[in-house]
């Protein structure tokens, strides 16, 4: 059925590899990785994930261990890292499948070193704590306590120590100088192992913030990680919709539930079979737009489960079967972030599986 798809998501795989060369060259000596959670930011983890690994990508980030699961047998060798940690039960299968986690607790610590000693070997691990995100990571006491007894590591291949940004698209934000003196400080503390603090944005802060790994997630798909300045990645979704219906409508009818959209003249009116359920974001409502060959058309009307409408009266030539651009060239994913009230993380992520999917590698 896939041919018959209302929309079609083509996703650059060449320029995924493009974005992250581009940021392995901040990053200078470093180790650039690439964050595949979410899905690939809803892209294809394993898609993502072979294009990469194939480009020389040997560090990959994901979420859960599911996912790693989901993604290990594609990137053989590669260092597999679980920034979600531990889960409960989940020691087999880390050390089955060579997943690293990032321990954020002491609790995670000692089960890791436990399994670890059970299995008679060292075990590779993260250690990730907090410097201001206030989520995962060791907080200010058990940290304290981590550097005060080193020995709570033993049976634990200590790879890298991490922590997370809070406001790293901000670059005058106060906070990132703060964590970096944090994490520096921390860094002191710990057995000597490699350091990682950037994520996408990250990497485009002063110098002294690379350290030895980034991890860069959103800036690989084309999402800018400068926000107010151009984006230096290159474009890697496109979201084209057929046009199901056409339809012409006096001056004064309304348009989609609740009528929020009322004609002002005779209109036409196109419909696309695409809506919430495909992660087409309600808040586009009556705000976003389309292209039709390269013509701005204006969304008109509530996004509904299923369909969206576009006011096409200034361009006669759509009909039925007339493709609409709702991301590519003209219409980029932080332009159609603006417009749903939200970001570009998030329009990537809520793409849906309805989409027909094409992969392009040149």
């Amino acid at each position: 059925m896939a041919e018959f798809a209302s929309a079609v998501l083509t996703v650059d795989l060449s320029a995924i590899v493009a974005n992250w060369m581009l940021l392995r060259s901040r990053l200078g000596s470093g180790v650039t990785g690439a964050v595949i959670k979410g899905n690939g930011y809803g892209l294809g983890a394993t898609e993502v994930a072979a294009g990469l690994y194939g480009a020389g990508c040997r560090h990959f980030f994901v979420a859960t261990a599911d996912e790693a699961l989901a993604v290990r047998a594609i990137i053989p060798g590669a260092a597999l890292v679980v920034l979600g940690g531990l889960g409960p039960g989940t020691e087999r299968e880390f050390a089955a499948h060579e997943i690293i986690p990032a321990l954020g607790s002491l609790a995670e610590i000692e089960s890791w070193t436990r399994h670890a000693r059970g299995l008679g070997r060292a075990l590779p691990a993260y250690v990730h704590f907090d410097t201001g995100m206030s989520r995962f990571g060791l907080d200010r006491g058990e940290f304290a306590a981590l550097t005060e007894d080193h020995s709570l590591l033993d049976g634990i291949d200590l790879q890298c120590v991490m922590s997370h940004l809070v406001s790293a698209e901000i670059p005058d934000d106060p906070m990132n100088v703060l964590q970096l003196d944090r994490f520096y400080s921390g860094l002191r503390g710990l057995p000597k192992a490699a350091a990682s603090l950037v994520n996408s944005s990250g990497m485009f802060l002063e110098d002294g913030f690379g350290f030895d790994l980034a991890r860069p997630g959103a800036a690989l798909y084309g999402v800018n990680p400068v926000p107010g300045r151009p984006n230096p990645m290159r474009p890697v979704v496109s979201l084209t919709a057929v046009v199901q219906s056409v339809r012409d409508i006096r001056s004064g009818d309304t348009v989609g539930y609740n009528g929020t959209w009322v004609a002002t003249r005779p209109s036409r009116v196109a419909t696309v079979g695409v809506g919430y359920a495909d992660g087409w974001h309600r808040g586009h409502s009556n705000r976003g737009q389309g292209y039709f060959d390269g013509h701005p058309i204006p969304l008109v009307g509530r996004v509904s489960m299923d369909l969206t409408t576009y006011d096409v009266t200034d361009q006669p030539g759509v009909i039925p079967g007339s493709l609409i651009e709702l991301l590519g060239t003209h219409r980029t994913v932080d332009a159609a972030a603006r417009d749903a009230g939200t970001i570009g993380y998030e329009v990537l992520t809520a793409l849906g599986s309805r989409f027909r999917r094409v992969y392009k590698t040149a």
